[in-house]
């Protein structure tokens, strides 16, 4: 039995003989805890005759009937006396804090001194009880061992309400559902936390949820089931504890719709469940159940009933039963509530197909003296399906539930339909109306309130109309009635038709007659009426004969429909046309058509016309006959020649020859009808006469009958072609012959050359002349003979006539001439005159040089000096060689090699020493640099001509050393500075030389750079990871051209480091210095640190030595705060204690010999520690405690950071042993799984970048090979380097060619930006790519070219001032650009889209031409300002042609003409002002034209091509990377790394286990240092580490480059033991 023990003093005064005497009493009082299950300990029964409080009759239980106190007498136990009760512990009348069946839970012990009489024997108290009973007898609780002051019979009652709270276990709660807050209590603290429970045991019975149970002790006595119980308090799971609450649901809910929540001792134990169930039963049976519905007053409406529009429903009586059949009004009253009144309510509803709508709604409540009632209903009208409800609702609410129970209903559906027919309408109508075709009339038949309904008798409709003809087929009755077939005939007299009024009447309707308006229209075609009327009709051949057509309906109304076409089709002859018209609109028309011709038509002819409407066969065809007559219009042309009285017939085309330049005279014509009758020509058909040979016609002698003459062309091979036509309305005739040249007599002679007219000097000319001898039009002679050869001479100056020869060509009739050859003189054209008898010709040849003979040097006239340069640098123009002949004369003679030899100790850049000249005979060195030591050297060209060696110059350059070539770097510092781990360098002071010793100056700091790295066996080499520190910035105090390091970190780690300073000349060459080498030393001590991390001790108190031993040749070492030993001048001692976690906790393990602290000598920075435990050391058995060393160094200014070594103590030998080995080998796991997955995880990463960068180079390949697509670049797929560099090289040859093109430049000096407000001149912000336009622009423009053009009016001012005001400038900020033009404007001949005139010239716009190399919208501001709507145009004439047509319609800017006009925009033109002088004359004062469009195509797939190859290197690259570094991981080294990772990590688990620990899924990181990985003896070169593995040396600001591959590499999977401290190592911002 446990107990709760509680102490009391109790002390007295007793007063004899004066004499105050305390007596001191010790109280010991002990609640024994309940625990239900053990056995029925009390009963407790109410008293039903007390209703104010809760009395118990409670039999002893727990105690029995023993007393509370036994009483103790100096300690001694008095065993006759015993104490019942006091009255602050006696069960109490009433009940208080605490159940009275606690009260028999308690009892206690009195302790008394020996101030209380005893008797002798020592077996009673003499009168103890008494005196304790005492009122004056004072309480004091002792409490901790101090003494209060209390009124004991409250702390009495708290401390057993306190008990009884904690320790009794009389109810049994389970079902656990969780943890709320009651909002239901009024007193927020009491609110939460209460836990539910779905069940309690109590008193061996077990209440469930759902449950029926009654109440007792409660106003009203509840009925109802259990919802859940209440435990106040948060608790998991079952529990046993007194009290509690339970919430019930009011039975029968119908009733009673709420819940109530009482203490659970409120419980009904001893009632049944029938009883409940009974009670619940026959309160449900006083509820309504049903309706009774009768119809006092007849009209009664049946159960799914159908009735006609308008019957009434008659009225309704209506009584509320329950279940026991009896009337009721109102709801059964309830003891703690008021009865509520029942109504009830009547609706009447229309199902719609829009939904439903609510008729009629009323409610009625009952009267007392009569029952509910509603009165008869006769507005039902509407058509359709209805419901009537009878509800019974709550009189407050009008609700149709209560307590979620329906109230009663009754419902009656029935149907409204529609009545018998008393009126009609007439429907809508099919249009159109028309004559005989039938229609039909839908009738629409009502009932008395306007319903749809249907017809049922026997009605015959009657039809009337006024001029019309009616009568039908049928009507149909039922649901659509409808007078079918109903036709109508009258006349109308129009196509659109006529309105008539019809009346329809239905006999027998109340309203039986309707009459409507329709509009006939004409019927369908049914006859053809054609005019004029008489059967044969004449008409002349050529002419077209109209028909008057009209389409009639069966009542003769002229009809019309859509498609209604008339043909017309003629019979008796071939070819004749077919007539048709359209008769769709009006019904009638004019029928006629192309001209009837019959082809050779002498006399009259008979043919047959056929009218019809092919698309109506029902429409009978109409013929007439028509004769027709042979035509009196023109039918043939005749034209002859008259020779004298003789007229000689000329047929079409006949061919006539006659002499070349002479005129054939007297042609005359005839012209005949279609009856062969000739036709006097009139001035009428004289007009009508057209020749092609002439444009003006005589008209008088065409009425004659001649025709003008026509003249031969000069030349043979002119061939004329000669028509007379004739073209009036009814025929064209023509009439053509040809007229061929004969040549004429010998007048000239023509000489033609027969291939190049080029020879060299001394050679003779290669091709051959023909001299042709021709008449006066230059038409070749035939009948000239080989004679004539004799008759030919040739001269011409410096002729040499030695091997000249003159041969007669038989098939072409003409002289030839070879041999012809000049003597040495003066190269250009020669002129050679030919002459046959007394007619001469001449011929122009060009003498070139003759073949090379030497090389000469182009523009160094002096040569025979040394030529002064400087080393590095470059010629101050480029050495240029022209081949020449042996007279001197320039050669163009292409691709003659010539090579460059020089002096071993001579370089030249570019090294390329052949080139190849050019077509002009000209190699182009290009600007050279030499490189050589100071002195001369010679340069020697070489150079052969068809083996033959040619003479070649020699060029000697006197070399001088280069002041701004950088050659070395020189570096100063403060050599006797000492370097501390992770402190600054000292100042760094670099300065570059040049090759005279000067110090160069105006050098960007950025080229210059600070490397740093770990000095290694390799020697002087630079390995991959160094680490770089860019120049500080400069100071005024210092001077120019010296670079300062400042503030430099000093590496971390001690050990040799290497600097070297750079300086980056260009992008690939490097200046480096003599390399520095420092040795960093450790800095101030910090901390102490073991060399190696021990692993976490577990040790017991036992007597075995080992398993006592903390730690064993442990060493420690005063560390800097980099973790470099340091300290080896210190000398001290170390001080070991231990101490625990918690600081309550004095259970504190010792050192051997039981002391607390050890000292240790501590010397050289280090100590060597070896700790045992006492045996039988106290200390709490599985308890972590820590081992603190302190270092003592009085030389230390600053105390350093403790080592702390955490330990596992045990009592159990065993168990210590096991934990030990455990926690050891889970320590080493732990840190080897870590290396392993720190490893295998910057693997993973390095395969995840490989991948995508094999994925980024093959999309990247990709990209520029569609691209290199879309330049017209096929790639093969085999050798692609080797083509890809040959095709790149063929280009750049191209590109080159290009750019040495001559191309006309800009020969005025541009002004110098010295400000980027600055855009330049006019003459070269802009480009030109025509010559003609370039040259009238830019004279046009001569004023403004030599102006400079600003962004800003500061700018110009600046200029202006420098200049002294003779610069122009010109500001962008002071244009007005509102009023400059639109480069998108269309020209003036173009508005709105559309061509006002078609202009000659080929306009346009002069700003269109220009190119803009840069500031394209500052110089379309600039040029738009300047030249407005300028624009250019061919010439004088295409400009007035274009100015006289543009002035139609709007203002003309001014003209330009590429031949140099202008014509101003006032109209001005002429005179020199206004005409543009030759090129030459504007001085080099004209707009550059820009690179050819080839240029820039060949660069960009220059580059493109370059990009295409470093894109398949790289691509090529890192596929290999990725290959080798995938096959390196299915290496089965990398597979036995894998299977051990996966063994460590299960062995892990189960020593976790173990341990007790819950095993994680990843290793967790040691809590010190980051361990460091050595990868060298792994095949795999990672490329990248996580920064996490591989520490920076250096600040982030610092720290340039990346880490090298070697320690990248590395993979020792060990732990430094420089590495491991206590606490992480702080990085230096």
């Amino acid at each position: 039995m446990l107990k709760e023990k509680v102490l009391w003093k109790a002390s007295s005064d007793i007063i004899p003989s004066c004499m105050i005497k305390k007596h001191t009493l010790m109280i010991h009082v002990s609640h024994q805890k309940f625990i239900h299950g053990d056995c029925l300990l009390f009963n407790q029964e109410l008293n039903d005759d007390d209703d104010d409080e809760d009395c118990f009759i409670v039999e002893k239980g727990a105690r029995g009937k023993r007393p509370i106190f036994e009483c103790f007498w100096n300690g001694r136990l008095i065993p006759y006396t015993t104490v019942e009760d006091f009255d602050w512990c006696a069960p109490p009348k009433k009940r208080g804090l605490a159940p009275v069946e606690c009260f028999n839970r308690i009892s206690g012990a009195l302790f008394t001194n020996d101030k209380f009489q005893v008797s002798t024997n020592k077996l009673t108290f003499m009168d103890l009880e008494l005196k304790l009973k005492d009122k004056n007898t004072l309480f004091t609780r002792i409490f901790n061992g101090q003494e209060q002051r209390m009124k004991i019979d409250r702390e009495f009652a708290l401390w057993l309400k306190d008990c009884h709270e904690k320790y009794d276990k009389q109810i049994k709660f389970t079902g656990f559902k969780g943890v709320t807050t009651r909002t239901d209590l009024p007193s927020k603290r009491m609110q939460s936390p209460w836990t539910t429970y779905a069940a309690i045991e109590w008193d061996g019975k077990t209440y469930k949820t759902g449950q029926l149970v009654k109440t007792v002790k409660t106003l009203p006595i509840f009925y109802g089931s259990i919802e859940k119980f209440f435990l106040y308090g948060d608790h998991d799971g079952d529990i046993f504890a007194t009290g509690g609450e339970v919430q019930i649901a009011l039975k029968p809910q119908a009733l009673y719709a709420e819940m109530k929540t009482i203490p659970i001792s409120k419980l009904d134990r001893t009632v049944s469940d029938k009883a409940v169930k009974k009670y619940i039963e026959d309160e449900m049976a006083r509820l309504p159940d049903k309706l009774s519905v009768t119809w006092p007053e007849g009209d009664e409406l049946l159960p799914n009933e159908t009735r006609f529009a308008g019957t009434p429903i008659g009225a309704l009586r209506i009584e509320i039963l329950n279940k026991k059949g009896e009337p009721m009004q109102k709801l059964p009253g309830t003891s703690h509530g008021g009865s509520k009144k029942l109504l009830v309510e009547l609706k009447v509803i229309l199902h719609s197909p829009t939904g439903n709508k609510e008729i009629i709604s009323h409610i009625s409540q009952h009267g007392g003296k009569w029952p509910y009632w509603f009165k008869k209903m006769e507005n039902l009208q509407k058509l359709g399906n209805y419901t009537l409800k009878l509800q019974v609702v709550l009189n407050e609410s009008n609700a149709d539930t209560y307590a979620g129970r329906p109230l009663p209903s009754k419902i009656f559906k029935f149907t409204i339909i529609e009545g018998k027919p008393e009126k009609f309408s007439v429907g809508l109508l099919e249009l159109p109306f028309r004559v005989g075709v039938p229609f039909n009339i839908p009738l629409e038949l009502q009932d008395e309130f306007g319903h749809a309904t249907q017809l049922t008798t026997d009605i015959k409709p009657i039809l009337e109309a006024s001029g019309l003809t009616l009568q039908y087929e049928e009507i149909t009755a039922g649901t659509k009635c409808v007078i079918k077939g109903v036709t109508a005939k009258g006349c109308v007299n129009s196509c659109q038709g006529k309105n008539f009024n019809l009346k329809v009447t239905l006999p027998g309707l109340k309203e039986d007659t309707q009459i409507f308006k329709i509009r006939l229209q004409p019927g369908p075609p049914h006859q053809l009426k054609v005019k004029p009327d008489s059967e044969i009709l004449k008409i002349e051949n050529g002419t077209a004969f109209p028909f008057q057509v009209e389409v009639l309906d069966e009542s003769g109304n002229i009809t019309a429909q859509p498609k209604l076409i008339v043909h017309c089709k003629f019979l008796g002859a071939s070819n004749l046309p077919v007539y048709s018209v359209d008769c769709s609109n009006a019904g009638t028309n004019i029928l006629t058509g192309p001209v009837i011709h019959v082809q050779n038509i002498k006399k009259d002819q008979m043919l047959k016309a056929r009218i019809e409407i092919l698309s109506c066969k029902d429409v009978p065809p109409v013929e007439k006959m028509i004769k027709l007559l042979p035509s009196s219009h023109v039918a043939r042309l005749q034209v002859l020649s008259m020779d004298g009285q003789k007229a000689l017939q000329i047929k079409h085309q006949d061919e006539i020859n006659w002499v070349a330049g002479n005129v054939l005279h007297n042609l005359i014509f005839q012209m005949y009808d279609e009856g062969e009758r000739e036709i006097h020509i009139t001035p009428a058909v004289a007009e009508k006469i057209k020749v092609n040979w002439t444009p003006r016609i005589n008209r008088e002698q065409l009425i004659q009958g001649l025709l003008p003459d026509v003249k031969v062309p000069t030349s043979v091979k002119d061939v004329r072609y000669c028509l007379i036509t004739y073209l009036d309305d009814h025929v064209s005739l023509e009439s053509a012959f040809t007229v061929r040249p004969l040549p004429d007599e010998p007048k000239h002679i023509k000489c033609k050359l027969k291939g190049p007219n080029t020879l060299q000097l001394g050679e003779e000319l290669q091709s051959e002349i023909d001299v042709m001898i021709t008449d006066q039009y230059g038409n070749q002679v035939q009948t000239v003979t080989s004679a004539c050869v004799n008759s030919l001479g040739v001269s011409g100056p410096g002729l040499d006539k030695s091997s000249l020869k003159i041969t007669w060509q038989e098939s072409t009739l003409t002289m030839r001439v070879k041999g012809i050859r000049f003597k040495p003189s003066l190269l250009g054209s020669k002129e050679l005159c030919f002459a046959w008898r007394e007619f001469s010709d001449f011929l122009r040849v060009n003498v070139t040089a003759g073949s090379p003979a030497k090389l000469q040097f182009v523009d160094w006239p002096e040569l025979e000096k040394p030529v002064a340069v400087i080393n590095g640098r470059e010629l101050q123009k480029p050495l240029i060689v022209q081949l020449c002949d042996q007279w001197g004369n320039p050669t163009p003679e292409p691709n003659i090699k010539i090579s460059l030899t020089k002096s071993n100790n001579l370089k030249i850049v570019p090294s390329n020493q052949q080139h190849k000249t050019d077509e002009n005979g000209r190699a182009n060195l290009g600007v050279i640099s030499i490189h050589a030591p100071r002195g001369e050297h010679t340069l020697q060209l070489k150079a052969s001509y068809n083996k033959t060696t040619l003479d070649c110059p020699i060029i000697t350059f006197s070399v001088m050393p280069d002041p701004e070539k950088p050659v070395r770097l020189n570096v100063k510092y403060d050599k006797n500075a000492s370097f501390p781990a992770g402190g600054t360098f000292p100042d760094f002071m670099v300065s570059v030389l040049s090759e005279d010793d000067n110090i160069i100056k105006n050098i960007n700091p950025a080229r210059i750079s600070m490397k740093m790295w770990e000095a290694q066996s390799s020697g002087t080499r630079i390995p991959i990871d160094v680490t770089t520190f860019s120049c500080s910035k400069v100071k005024d105090d210092k001077e120019d051209g010296f670079f300062y390091f400042r503030d430099k970190m000093v590496p971390e780690r001690v050990g040799t480091y290497s600097i070297q300073f750079t300086f980056a000349m260009d992008k690939t060459n490097m200046l480096s210095s003599d390399q520095i080498i420092v040795e960093v030393v450790p800095n101030d001590p910090v901390r102490l640190l073991p060399d190696s991390l021990p692993a976490t001790p577990a040790v017991s108190n036992v007597r075995t030595l080992t398993s006592r031993t903390l730690v064993k040749d442990l060493y420690l070492h005063v560390m800097d705060e980099y973790n470099n030993h340091t300290g080896i001048d210190l000398v001290g001692k170390i001080r070991a204690k231990i101490k625990s976690p918690n600081e309550d906790d004095t259970e504190i393990p010792q050192f051997q010999e039981k002391v607390s602290t050890i000292e240790f000598p501590f010397d050289r920075g280090s100590a060597e520690i070896n700790l045992v435990l006492a045996e039988n050391s106290p200390g709490r058995d599985s308890t972590e405690y820590v081992l603190v060393f302190e270092p003592d160094l009085p030389a230390l200014k600053k105390p350093l950071e403790p080592y702390r070594l955490s330990f596992m103590f045990y009592n159990d030998f065993k168990k210590q042993q096991q934990m030990a080995t455990l926690t050891r080998e889970r320590d080493q796991l732990s840190q080897s799984i870590s290396v392993y997955r720190n490893w295998f995880d910057t693997t993973n990463q390095l395969v995840t970048e490989m991948k995508c960068q094999v994925k980024e180079a093959e999309t990247r390949e990709t990209q520029l090979k569609n691209e290199l697509k879309k330049h017209q670049i096929e790639l093969p797929q085999t050798n692609t380097l080797q083509y890809v560099d040959s095709l790149t090289k063929q280009k750049m040859l191209d590109q080159e060619g290009v750019l040495k093109q001559p191309r006309r430049t800009c020969t005025l000096p541009n002004y110098p930006k010295g400000n980027q407000d600055i855009l330049g001149k006019i003459a070269h912000l802009a480009q030109i790519e025509d010559n003609e336009a370039a040259k009238v622009i830019s004279w046009h423009l001569a004023s403004d070219m030599d102006c400079v053009v600003t962004l800003t009016t500061e700018a110009a001012r600046s200029i202006f001032d420098e200049t002294q005001g003779r610069q122009q400038v010109l500001p962008l900020d002071s244009i007005y650009k509102k009023t400059l033009p639109d480069w998108n404007r269309p020209l003036p001949h173009l508005r709105n889209g559309k061509i006002f005139f078609r202009p000659i010239g080929n306009p346009v716009f002069a700003r269109d031409l220009l190119t803009f190399p840069d500031n394209v919208e500052h110089c379309q501001t600039v040029f738009g300002m300047l030249l407005g709507d300028t624009i250019i145009i061919d010439n004088l004439d295409a400009a007035n042609h274009y100015r006289k047509e543009v002035v139609k319609i709007t203002h003309c800017p001014t003209l330009l003409t590429r031949e140099g006009d202008r014509i101003r925009s006032n109209g001005k033109f002429g005179g020199l002002q206004n005409k543009a002088p030759p090129m030459d004359k504007l001085r080099g004062m004209v707009f550059g034209a820009p690179m050819p469009k080839l240029y820039s195509t060949l660069s960009g797939q220059i580059d493109l091509l370059q990009q295409y190859r470093a894109a398949v290197v790289k691509l090529d690259n890192v596929n290999k990377d990725l290959d080798l570094h995938l096959q390196s991981l299915n290496t089965p080294e990398m597979q036995k790394k894998k299977q051990e990772l996966a063994e460590q990590e299960k062995s892990l688990k189960l020593i976790e286990q173990k341990l007790g620990m819950t095993p994680s899924d990843k290793v967790t990181e040691p809590l010190l240092q980051p361990v460091m990985l050595d990868m060298s003896d792994t095949p795999i070169p990672p490329k990248r580490m996580r920064r996490e593995t591989v520490q920076k040396l250096y600040s982030s600001e610092e720290w340039i480059s990346s880490p090298t591959k070697k320690q990248q590499q590395q993979q020792l999977l060990q732990v430094s033991p420089s590495e491991l401290n206590g606490t992480p190592r702080k990085r230096k911002a």
